[in-house]
């Protein structure tokens, strides 16, 4: 995904765009105290093996924050979510690169029934960073046949947040780029 929109120079020489990464919901599985690591994975892991790249960006949709904290969690490919257990799985946070990069392995989430629907594939984001506001999102995934009626991924803000997946090797390995833009507190 690169940048959306429109990029302007400002009078003051800089540059503001209207990129920013829209915000979802928390959802109820959020836990506190996720683990520094990027390697989600583990031995006996079932799913499909994914690596998720992208940067974190200033308001002007070009310069990259490095040091902002991503953190991520999402389900197994049962749908369940590890709300207990010391191991985090499914859960971790990472800090930016000098170039604003992150980069995390893990697997491509189940799905499970929220009332009477199915949620669809998704994984939850956190993102902080000292001056910026902190946004609380998802991606989704394009193809997956439950997007159009879940409330959160249907919404027209989501659009931007439905994603490739691509295959990133000749082993079976995909990959999904997610890159995040910030707004400035």
């Amino acid at each position: 995904m690169t940048a959306l929109g429109n990029i302007v120079k400002n009078v003051d020489g800089g540059f503001k765009g209207d990129c920013l990464t829209t915000n979802d919901i928390l959802g109820p599985f959020y836990r506190e105290d996720a683990p520094v690591r990027s390697d989600l994975t583990y031995e006996g892991l079932s799913g499909n093996r994914i690596t998720l790249t992208g940067k974190v960006f200033k308001p002007d949709c070009v310069t990259p924050i490095k040091n902002a904290q991503i953190e991520i969690w999402h389900c197994n490919v049962n749908g369940e979510y590890d709300n207990d257990s010391k191991e985090y799985r499914q859960r971790a946070k990472w800090m930016t690169n000098d170039k604003g990069e992150y980069t995390f392995k893990t697997i491509l989430p189940g799905k499970y029934l929220n009332g009477a629907l199915y949620r669809p594939s998704h994984i939850h984001f956190r993102i902080t960073a000292p001056g910026y506001k902190e946004i609380v999102s998802q991606i989704y995934f394009k193809g997956d046949p439950h997007i159009t009626k879940d409330p959160w991924a249907a919404d027209k803000k989501a659009v931007h947040r439905i994603l490739e997946i691509a295959p990133q090797d000749t082993l079976g390995g995909l990959s999904i780029l997610f890159n995040i833009y910030l707004e400035n507190v």
